[in-house]
């Protein structure tokens, strides 16, 4: 699955491809092509507090 800031070019890869919305995020699905599989955005980095006591 690639990640992709825009899937306007994702969903005319193919006519089969699909967009779903799914808690929240945009998915694009080809079930005749799995290949084209994306979703919009990116990875939420998470915060790592070094904390001394």
């Amino acid at each position: 699955m690639k990640v992709l800031n825009s899937l306007r070019t994702a969903k005319e890869r193919h006519p089969d491809c699909q967009i779903v919305k799914r808690k929240g995020r945009l998915y694009v699905i080809c079930k005749s092509n799995p290949r084209f599989k994306a979703v919009q955005g990116r990875k939420k980095k998470t915060l790592i507090q070094n904390s001394t006591d």
